[in-house]
């Protein structure tokens, strides 16, 4: 793939869907998938206002598998997906 802005804009458009609220919802794993341009995809991800999106978890409750102590802090964790903003790829309906 050529990685212009413009073919790169395209791959992003078509990996993602309407968020509910405007925007739009790209998954890493589908980003990973488009092979050697993937780095380049993420990276317009984030200049074009993309945002790792926030996972808020409760305490962990009581029971056989409450999160264990030994797992890396989430703010070192890398993102499931991203959220851009409407203004990124226009609408998407």
């Amino acid at each position: 793939m050529h990685d212009s802005k413009a073919a790169i804009r395209a791959v992003v458009r078509r990996l993602s869907r309407p968020d509910g609220q405007g925007g739009a919802v790209i998954e890493r794993a589908a980003i990973i998938a488009e092979g050697k341009s993937s780095a380049a995809i993420e990276a317009w991800v984030i200049d074009n206002g993309g945002q790792p999106e926030v996972v808020t978890l409760d305490r962990p409750g009581e029971g056989l598998h409450p999160f264990r102590r030994d797992a890396p802090p989430l703010g070192g964790r890398t993102p499931g997906r991203y959220v851009l903003p409407a203004a990124a790829l226009g609408s998407l309906s």
